[in-house]
């Protein structure tokens, strides 16, 4: 199952972070290798946005805590699907559009 990660680190953290080379954030990285990872500037925070794919949402914490730890951060998960998810879905859309759309 896949899970999106929006990790935001407060600035004074991600100013230490950046004066370091980042290397905390590259070791995380490193250890959790997500199927994709971007990065934004978000309500004024340097933000990851990554999506990683778990066997079981009890992984949550594992991933979550090397961020909270070394970097400060505030983490959001939510599940995601890609397109092929979607597909199987739609039965049970279909039905929920049946039953009260």
């Amino acid at each position: 199952m896949r899970f999106l990660f929006k990790i935001s680190i407060p600035v004074e953290a991600g100013n230490a972070a950046a004066k370091d080379g980042f290397k905390a954030m590259q070791s995380i990285l490193e250890q959790q290798k997500p199927e994709a990872a971007y990065f934004v500037a978000e309500n004024g925070k340097r933000t990851a946005i990554l999506i990683i794919n778990m066997e079981s949402a009890s992984e949550i914490p594992a991933l979550a805590e090397p961020w909270l730890l070394a970097l400060n951060a505030a983490i959001e998960v939510s599940p995601v699907m890609i397109p092929a998810d979607l597909q199987k879905a739609a039965p049970a859309i279909a039905q929920a559009v049946k039953t009260y759309g």
